[in-house]
């Protein structure tokens, strides 16, 4: 077992590959003025993150939070999936309505949002977001719903890129158990977003609405929006309908 952020940077350091490096710094976009500007990574892929990871469930906070803070994206990335698999255990059918349980899950969360900015790139983001902050908005809590959504409507609000993303991306987690009310919430409010990466998530996730709950939710939210959706967010909403029906919509918002 793993104990400590540095016995876990080692682990990975073991794992380290020059040629995936170069790789992931450029697919990650880490060049100046990129959004990904200045991002170390060791070069480690997602399933040796996840492998690490494994080995740290019993890792105290404070270690987590130091994987948090480091200069690395695989550092970074291991703490979330940490979070995430500490998380997820307690969300069983047994554990569900657990008032220990429920303690600790808001206790995750609390500390997830405390480190938003911290999942500061779209893969930390969406491969943490839904798992913790989906699930828990689904699950009981300490927290009254009211209180979940200001919590989430705190992130969106925040000009904070990532914190943003997680509010909308979040949403997956929901979606997943069957609720389009937060998709709906915070593609509104990020309708008119600056950032590619954010027409890309408020897309994704109304083409995931569309495809998980009702198409009909989806054609809704579009006679009423696509005539002011960027471009991209337009195209990832509908890329799951037919040619005629995207055809359609791209008319629509061209024609705005």
């Amino acid at each position: 077992m793993i104990h400590t952020a540095d016995e876990a940077i080692k682990a990975m350091n073991r794992m380290a590959d020059e040629k995936q490096r170069q790789i992931l710094m450029k697919f990650f976009k880490t060049g100046k003025g990129e959004y990904g500007e200045g991002d170390i990574f060791l070069g480690v892929k997602v399933p040796q993150v996840r492998s690490v990871a494994a080995e740290c469930k019993d890792m105290e906070r404070r270690e987590i939070s130091l994987l948090l803070q480091s200069e690395l994206h695989d550092a970074r990335l291991c703490a979330l999936i940490i979070l995430v698999i500490n998380f997820e255990k307690l969300c069983n059918k047994r554990l569900k309505d657990n008032e220990e349980a429920i303690k600790e899950r808001d206790g995750i969360v609390k500390f997830y949002i405390e480190n938003a900015a911290r999942a500061n790139n779209w893969e930390l983001v969406d491969l943490s977001a839904p798992k913790i902050l989906g699930q828990w908005l689904m699950l009981p809590s300490r927290f009254t719903k009211k209180e979940k959504i200001l919590l989430i409507d705190t992130l969106a609000d925040s000009g904070n890129l990532w914190k943003q993303r997680i509010s909308m991306v979040c949403t997956w987690g929901a979606l997943q158990k069957g609720d389009p009310e937060y998709t709906l919430r915070y593609a509104e409010r990020h309708l008119h977003h600056s950032h590619d990466l954010m027409h890309k998530a408020v897309g994704w996730m109304l083409r995931e609405m569309g495809k998980r709950i009702d198409i009909e939710l989806l054609r809704s939210f579009l006679k009423i929006h696509a005539v002011e959706m960027p471009r991209t967010m337009l195209r990832y909403a509908i890329e799951k309908m037919d040619k005629d029906e995207r055809r359609q919509w791209l008319y629509m918002g061209k024609h705005r």
